[in-house]
């Protein structure tokens, strides 16, 4: 199945097309597609959980496309922060510019509000919500994946993105930074709400007897 992956993202754009291709499904971006960046997109990761953000790009891209489209939103949980930075994991500190600008910025601001903070207040999580529309017009699917660790204070490992470094995970006793791309798409946030998306088109090709 060729499906629209509504992300600009440079560095979720790499672990979607990977998980995906494997799973032996083609996926395009908006630039693939002739979608160009316009402003409205602003407007698109303005609601208050993941899960309307993810609605919104699915749906707007969907329109766009004409294509099965389906969109993320996720971020970083901390609990003894109430969650944050959570929606605003993007813009956590406010920062525009390049990439690697604005996680650097991101990342100082998370390290500033956990200053002196014992290990006991540095759990966190990661999730992220996916909203599939199979066509223009039709409702969203909607899946879950979440994974848990804790924030370190010094940056471990250069793979990955935005909070990587500094998310020690649970499972893998590493950082995200420092795990292969195969460790991360194992049980990463992201990787776990593929799975189930990956779940739900098997199903629909097995009672399409495709």
């Amino acid at each position: 199945m060729k499906l629209l992956a509504a992300t600009r993202s440079k560095g979720k754009q790499p672990e979607l097309r990977r998980i995906m291709e494997a799973a032996g499904h083609e996926v395009i971006f908006p630039e693939e597609a002739g979608i160009w960046e316009d402003p409205a997109e602003e407007m698109l990761e303005h609601e208050s959980s993941f899960e309307g953000n993810a609605r919104k790009k699915a749906e707007y891209f969907a329109r766009l496309s004409g294509l099965p489209t389906f969109a993320d939103d996720s971020g970083l949980e901390v609990f003894s922060l109430g969650g944050q930075p959570g929606v605003r994991s993007k813009r956590f500190a406010g920062t525009s510019g390049s990439g690697d600008a604005v996680d650097s910025a991101n990342n100082a601001e998370l390290l500033r509000r956990l200053a002196g903070a014992p290990e006991a207040k540095r759990a966190a999580r990661y999730r992220c919500v996916i909203a599939l529309i199979r066509k223009p017009g039709g409702v969203p699917e909607i899946f879950e994946g979440q994974t848990a660790g804790r924030i370190i204070d010094e940056a471990r490992g250069s793979n990955g993105f935005g909070y990587d470094p500094y998310f020690l995970s649970a499972e893998l006793g590493k950082t995200f930074g420092e795990a292969s791309a195969e460790e991360k798409d194992a049980i990463s946030h992201r990787g776990r709400a593929l799975a189930q998306l990956l779940g739900a088109i098997g199903d629909e090709k097995r009672g399409s007897g495709l």
